[in-house]
């Protein structure tokens, strides 16, 4: 047995950076049991960036929902359902060591019959500019489109949507974009945020702390929504996450005191 567990641990060691597998270990000691009832969770947006749980291996699952919250506790691989980022514009932090992304295409429902079943130039049939006019489709997405809470009045949908090819993004020349690579729309105009997000300041990444190792980086709407940026009297760009409860406090301990403040004379 005892070989068994240094087996395992030398397996873990080659599969796992160092600091995935102490980032783990500070929320458990020994692997979780897998539930079925944990059907999807999501990790940083709720409703866009889709966990599903799976094990890796028996008892250890790819992620751990919170029963709480539905967010992403922890990650028994953080790697899992990525893909390479693929080729960037201008050489930045992702360019060092292998940086990944989970494909977002994949999770919207609609996608495949999108341009096909409905925007194929027939009906509706193809836009002949940008100017903004009332949807009377999608407004699960964008309640009003005259009011789109993104650009405070100054953009609209063809803005970011390609014109004739709905399975697209645009830049401003022009050319597609992969809904899978929506940074380098956000870069048309939020430039000091796209700046700070490739040199890794701005957004969030998970995987080995070197600089050349393997890291996820998690691109802009798995945070932001784009149809709702604003979010509404918030006005943050950010919807606020719903926090998960206190810890347990350790055995012995009855409160929290000692992390208080006291004024001695």
């Amino acid at each position: 047995m005892v070989n068994n567990m240094i087996i395992r641990e030398n397996t873990i060691m080659k599969m796992y950076p160092l600091s995935v597998i102490l980032a783990t270990l500070l929320f458990v000691q020994t692997p979780a049991a897998f539930s079925e009832e944990e059907k999807k969770c999501f990790e940083s947006r709720e409703g866009a960036s889709l966990a599903i749980p799976k094990e890796i291996e028996k008892g250890w699952p790819n992620v751990k929902c919170s029963p709480d919250t539905g967010g992403v506790l922890w990650w028994g691989d953080p790697f899992d359902g990525t893909i390479p980022m693929g080729e960037m514009p201008i050489e930045a932090d992702y360019s060092k060591g292998e940086a990944v992304v989970k494909p977002r295409e994949n999770q919207l429902k609609l996608f495949a019959i999108c341009g096909v079943g409905c925007h194929n130039g027939v009906f509706p049939p193809f836009p002949k500019d940008k100017n903004p006019r009332k949807l009377t489709m999608h407004t699960d997405i964008i309640p009003d489109s005259l009011d789109l809470q993104h650009g405070r009045g100054g953009i609209w949908c063809l803005d970011c949507h390609h014109m004739t090819k709905r399975k697209k993004l645009v830049d401003n020349f022009g050319n597609e974009i992969s809904f899978n690579e929506p940074q380098k729309l956000c870069g048309k105009c939020h430039g000091p945020i796209y700046r700070d997000w490739r040199e890794g300041i701005h957004g969030k990444r998970i995987g080995g702390w070197a600089s050349n190792g393997k890291k996820r980086w998690y691109v802009c709407t798995e945070c932001h929504n784009p149809h709702d940026v604003q979010q509404g009297d918030l006005n943050s760009g950010f919807a606020q996450l719903k926090p998960e409860q206190a810890p347990v406090l350790p055995k012995g301990l009855k409160n929290t005191d000692h992390e208080r403040i006291h004024k001695h004379h």
